[in-house]
């Protein structure tokens, strides 16, 4: 009696990546497999996989870091399936949790994912991916912006240079610029320090609103019906709004507000055990650029919504930091509503 094969041979590889090389493990259906070292390249793992074993299903994945998306195109553009995985969602037994190698690393990623307990982040497009890293500059020249201007505000301190009443505020008019353009010092290196800062400060500030515009440009021309859908809702401003669609992509592919507020982090953490439940406030796992941008924007959206006035002063009373997060994600309930049915919101609407 002939056996039928009702399945081919699957082969899955987990694979640890460096910008100098990769640490590999091969392991089949049947067999544990082995390990080892090679440049970082795609098609060198193809050929690899071609020669010793052919015919099999594949199966990759990979942790999500610094190495980006690029592997996992190509490995789907082989034919394969992949897999780009949270770090946090590898688990480890026992002693593996004190023990970390490249090795191991891959010899873990191959387990779990041939015993079925992996499953894949989202991966954007190659358009989105890109104005992603738009975005994610104009964040860095925030950081940058901020820091500048400490520095000199700590030098004025320093020196005991009083700030004069009308430009003392966080607002750098061009009147305080050339205040500090004429400020003139006893020696010449402080004067030569201050200058060295002011220039580094301009150059930051155009380049934060070259960005920006460059940013909001983009968002309205590619994606201009989520970008309308996102600005009427109040406290979502142009840069949210562009936050939200280079970060979270389309939000259609959540499937309800518990995947989304998780997803951001705004879903609170639950700590269950027999009979007892409780709340743990925010999840400290998130996506914690969005999550500031969304809390950010519930204190506009109290100033300016009356419905979300209304609900900010019903929890008046209790914390207020909690208080927000509640706000926040009543808002981020209003953006998933706004895109899915795609209706514009219309302030002071009770929900």
């Amino acid at each position: 009696m002939k056996t039928e094969h009702t399945a081919g041979p699957k082969l899955f590889i987990g694979i640890d990546i460096h910008k100098r090389s990769w640490k590999i493990h091969c392991s089949t259906d049947i067999s544990g497999g082995k390990t080892f070292s090679m440049s970082p390249s795609p098609e060198g793992l193809k050929n690899y996989v071609d020669r010793y074993f052919p015919e099999h299903e594949v199966v990759t994945a990979y942790e999500a870091g610094c190495c980006g998306y690029h592997a996992h195109r190509c490995f789907e553009g082989y034919g394969w399936r992949s897999l780009v995985v949270n770090p946090a969602d590898v688990h480890r037994k026992g002693k593996e949790k004190h023990t970390k190698t490249d090795r191991i690393d891959a010899q873990l990623i191959a387990r779990e994912l041939k015993d079925g307990r992996l499953d894949g982040i989202h991966v954007p497009d190659m358009e989105r991916e890109q104005l992603r890293s738009l975005f994610r500059r104009r964040n860095d020249l925030v950081k940058d912006y901020r820091r500048i201007k400490s520095l000199i505000k700590s030098q004025l301190l320093y020196f005991g240079v009083v700030v004069p009443q009308e430009f003392d505020n966080s607002h750098w008019s061009h009147g305080f610029r050339d205040w500090l353009d004429a400020l003139e010092f006893e020696y010449t290196p402080a004067r030569a320090t201050l200058d060295s800062r002011m220039r580094q400060f301009r150059f930051v500030d155009q380049d934060l609103r070259d960005v920006s515009t460059q940013l909001r440009r983009f968002c309205k021309t590619y994606y201009k019906k989520d970008y309308k859908l996102l600005r009427s809702i109040p406290g979502i401003g142009g840069i949210v709004a562009c936050g939200i669609l280079c970060e979270l992509g389309d939000l259609r592919r959540f499937r309800s507000l518990k995947h989304l507020s998780g997803y951001v982090g705004l879903a609170p953490g639950i700590h269950q055990s027999g009979d007892n439940l409780r709340t743990t406030g925010m999840t400290r796992r998130a996506h914690r650029l969005i999550r500031s941008y969304f809390i950010e924007a519930s204190w506009q959206a109290i100033r300016t919504d009356p419905v979300m006035q209304a609900y900010y002063r019903n929890h008046l009373g209790k914390n207020v930091k909690s208080v927000i997060v509640k706000v926040a994600r009543k808002l981020l309930s209003r953006t998933l509503a706004v895109i899915k049915t795609e209706v514009p919101y219309t302030i002071g609407v009770v929900e």
